[in-house]
């Protein structure tokens, strides 16, 4: 009978009989050895079952998995190498099957008895092997070891060279610019999902991002399925020059785009939207149309169609945009004087100004930053006037001391009202937080009441419009002083009025908190005792509010009609506020700096012409053409073409003619002729 009958008589499985003495053999051969005796084969020419096998004879191979030294020999060949286990060998299994030929007996003891010499020259040879092994991995360690050591010499010699502090956690300060903007405050829906959750704001607009046909990756807007299938309207930026760590910008226009501007320009001339309307059916993506299409629509209530015109104006310049010019850097510059770049500030200005409407404070100032970066020197939008008001309805109270703290010494922040009251307002809002050790908040508190007694003394006319303002009465000593009296306000020079309207106007109802009141009533007591003790530092106040605010330079101007704020566009001098503003170009610089020039339209107006006048009045297809030859003179008028152009003219206007019939009055015969009860 075979051992498997007698393993299924006994109900027993291969490999799972108990180990026994001879069971757990290990056989240690040189290969040289191997390869001379060959295998050895059984009686009948037959090979045995464990002559092939070199290495571990056992029943039950798991008992092998706790054994360490058999993990630590060599691979080779994708196979293990036997190895010596020290003390591991165990007797053979006493339950060996009696039906065994003897023959195999016999080899099987004939192998236990060779193997302890086989067993200690091969362990010498495994040891030789190890250590070589071990050598290997310490060198390669060693090895490694010295290029690390190298790398950070090399990185400790580059920093003292630049002189830069140790490897460590940078201070808070050095840690970003001021004017750092991050890519995921662009998103107004990161500041809705902490309102709202993510599930309230994206619900909607998960199904359709699988539907998604614009490819290109934006941080500005989101593209809409909506929206008309983008094609390059001729808009690039090319790299001007790059200096002191410094990449300068600008946007071009095609021929193609040129025309597109130009056809623009005629139809804002014409005073009529639908000329716009007309000329964004053919180009979708021109910027200005679309900026000028969203002031109309937002005249007209339409704010949803408005911001939606903005974004896809963005949309278009973020396209264009060069490869290494950056949104988050802060050191790309955009050249206000030129026309072509003034689209994308004022396409920015007009974001940040939904966001802020939308309810999005901190995104709106992320907006802001990025305007400010642009040009922070000329700040052609004075953003400066609005940084902190932003900051403020943020919450990000400490970044605006931070900008304050860093730009104080070379801008001179504490010369504009809103900053020399919106930095104070900081301090004392951070003051009440609860969650900062007490001495922080103990300085704060002290840190707010010296800046806000420096802002009432150096702009006392700003106390009683702002108690206005917030419906607050004002107590008679303070009212009837003549610091901050109707005096006050009457004889701050025009610009400064200005400037105080624009602040109050926008950031007024932060002061109308009970615990911000109460304090401003306790400063402005402290401000009347040193004023009534002779306090030199009034009559300085007094002197430099006389030289410094004399007119307010043209940027100011721009941002007060960007803003629309009643109050502070009924403060502009009369020589601005008379001259026409272009919704896509308002108040445009001076020095501009053009790249074409738009052709000069051939008007009569210019040459006086009575008659032609007459009829340019009455019949507005009436045109005048070839009345500047190069010659100067008015010999090059061709007549006949004049009166057949105006006899056209009257043909089209007798064309739109329409007579109506006057309509009879109908007699209504009703069934019940009566009077009403």
């Amino acid at each position: 009978m075979s051992r498997r009958a007698l393993r299924r008589l006994r109900g027993e499985q291969r490999g799972q009989e108990p180990l026994g003495p001879g069971a757990l053999q290990f056989v240690f051969r040189d290969d040289d050895d191997a390869e001379e005796e060959g295998p050895k084969r059984g009686p009948g020419g037959r090979r045995p079952r464990d002559a092939g096998k070199e290495g571990v004879r056992v029943n039950n191979r798991f008992e092998l998995i706790n054994v360490e030294d058999l993990e630590e020999g060599p691979v080779v060949n994708g196979e293990r190498s036997t190895c010596v286990l020290a003390d591991a060998v165990v007797s053979g299994n006493k339950r060996r099957s009696q039906s065994g030929s003897a023959e195999t007996q016999k080899d099987d003891e004939g192998v236990a008895g060779t193997a302890p010499p086989e067993q200690s020259n091969a362990s010498g040879k495994l040891r030789k092997k190890k250590k070589k092994q071990k050598n290997k991995k310490n060198s390669a360690g060693e090895t490694s070891e010295n290029g690390l050591e190298d790398i950070d010499r090399i990185l400790e010699r580059i920093e003292d060279n630049s002189g830069s502090h140790p490897p460590g956690p940078p201070p808070l300060s050095s840690k970003k610019h001021v004017l750092y903007v991050e890519h995921r405050h662009l998103n107004p829906d990161t500041e809705l999902k902490r309102y709202f959750g993510a599930r309230a704001v994206l619900g909607e607009q998960r199904p359709r991002q699988r539907q998604r046909v614009y490819p290109k990756c934006t941080w500005l807007t989101t593209p809409k399925s909506a929206w008309p299938r983008y094609t390059k309207p001729g808009l690039s930026m090319r790299l001007l020059e790059s200096r002191k760590g410094l990449s300068c910008f600008a946007f071009e226009h095609s021929e193609e785009y040129q025309q597109t501007q130009l056809k623009f320009l005629a139809a804002v001339e014409s005073m009529e939207p639908n000329n716009i309307v007309v000329l964004l059916q053919t180009s979708p993506y021109h910027v200005d149309s679309l900026l000028q299409l969203s002031d109309a629509c937002r005249f007209q209530d339409d704010q949803e169609m408005a911001r939606d015109l903005v974004e896809r104006a963005l949309y278009s310049m973020e396209c264009a945009f060069h490869p290494l010019f950056s949104l988050t850097s802060g050191t790309c510059r955009l050249d206000y004087r030129r026309p072509e770049n003034r689209s994308f500030y004022l396409a920015l200005y007009k974001q940040m100004s939904f966001l802020e409407k939308r309810g999005c404070p901190r995104t709106a100032l992320e907006y802001c930053k990025l305007i400010l970066s642009l040009e922070p020197d000329e700040d052609p939008l004075c953003m400066l006037l609005l940084i902190d008001h932003m900051a403020l309805r943020a919450r990000n109270y400490e970044y605006l001391i931070r900008l304050f703290q860093e730009w104080e010494a070379h801008r001179n922040l504490s010369q504009l009202p809103n900053f020399a009251f919106s930095v104070p307002l900081a301090y004392f809002l951070l003051s009440q937080q609860a969650d900062l050790p007490e001495q922080e908040l103990t300085s704060a508190r002290e840190k707010a009441s010296l800046l806000l007694r420096q802002a009432l003394t150096m702009f006392p006319g700003v106390l009683m419009p702002l108690l206005g303002y917030c419906s607050v009465r004002p107590d008679t000593a303070v009212a009837c002083h003549r610091f901050f009296g109707p005096e006050a306000e009457i004889s701050q020079p025009p610009a400064l009025s200005q400037l105080v309207s624009l602040y109050l106007g926008r950031s007024h109802f932060l002061w109308k908190e009970p615990a911000t009141m109460s304090w401003l009533e306790e400063t402005v007591r402290e401000v009347l005792q040193a004023v009534d003790a002779g306090d030199p530092a009034v009559e300085a106040c007094e002197s430099r509010r006389k030289v410094l605010y004399q007119r307010a330079p043209r940027n100011i101007h721009r941002h007060v009609v960007l803003s629309e704020i009643k109050e502070a566009v009924a403060a502009l001098p009369p020589d601005v506020s008379t001259q026409p503003v272009l919704g896509f170009d308002p108040l445009p610089p001076v020095d501009t700096i053009y790249s074409y020039i738009r052709p000069e339209r051939l008007s009569p107006v210019s040459h006086g012409n009575t008659i032609a006048l007459f009829f340019r009045s009455l019949l507005p297809n009436y045109t005048v053409e070839g009345e500047r030859p190069e010659d100067g003179g008015a010999e090059g008028l061709d007549h006949n073409q004049g009166l057949n152009r105006l006899m056209l003219a009257v043909r089209d206007m007798m064309a739109n003619f329409h007579f109506h019939d006057l309509e009879v009055p109908r007699e209504d015969h009703p069934e019940g002729d009566g009077e009403w009860d």
